[in-house]
């Protein structure tokens, strides 16, 4: 199994990388948290790898850490989530957001994923709950409940302003994850993407 890539920048698409490795070019799925962190082209980067093999063929996704690749695992390891809904939810939220939402059921917050409906909220919630790290284990991560509770008002917000729910979502998941931001600024940063 291939655990992890290390090379050079080639290009990023909208749901990949191609990852340059002695003499090959490697495409890489990867969350768009993942892929807002690569720069540009040229750059020297290592990825922690999942290794997917399907009748259909064969991919490899990438994340900026073991953890959200532990994460990607635990989802896809759910009857019906597959690879794509996986990295939806993980564009929109880190391994220890996600484990958050799941740990306080948070179904709101999941439904911020592209793909990702009430009914498959609950299914994700039944089947992880108590499966997952523990909150004590993630809290040296800096992720907070009033982050994730912000996201979810932000989505209301926007619905309110006649946004529709993917409309929403796929501004959310353009805010960058590293970087903090109050309700406002959540609201405003989305706005901008719709104007762009």
């Amino acid at each position: 199994m291939i655990t992890s890539i290390h090379g050079t920048l080639e290009v990023t698409g909208s749901d990949y990388a191609i990852v340059r490795v002695g003499g090959f070019g490697i495409r890489v799925f990867a969350p768009s948290s993942t892929l807002n962190r690569l720069s540009e082209p040229g750059i020297e980067v290592s990825l922690a790898t999942h290794f997917h093999m399907r009748e259909d063929g064969i991919s490899l996704y990438g994340f900026t850490n073991s953890a959200d690749r532990d994460a990607f695992e635990q989802l896809i390891g759910v009857s019906g989530v597959g690879p794509k809904v996986a990295l939806a939810i993980l564009s929109v939220m880190d391994a220890s957001a996600f484990y958050q939402a799941i740990a306080e059921e948070d179904q709101q917050r999941l439904g911020l994923a592209k793909g990702v409906g009430k009914k498959l909220a609950a299914h994700l919630v039944l089947e992880l709950k108590g499966k997952l790290p523990s909150l004590a284990a993630l809290s040296s991560t800096g992720t907070t409940p009033v982050a994730g509770r912000i996201q979810a008002e932000a989505l209301e917000a926007l619905q309110g302003l006649g946004f529709s729910t993917s409309e929403a979502q796929a501004a959310l998941a353009k805010i960058p994850q590293d970087k903090p931001m109050t309700l406002e600024e959540q609201v405003t940063f989305a706005l901008r993407s719709f104007s762009r």
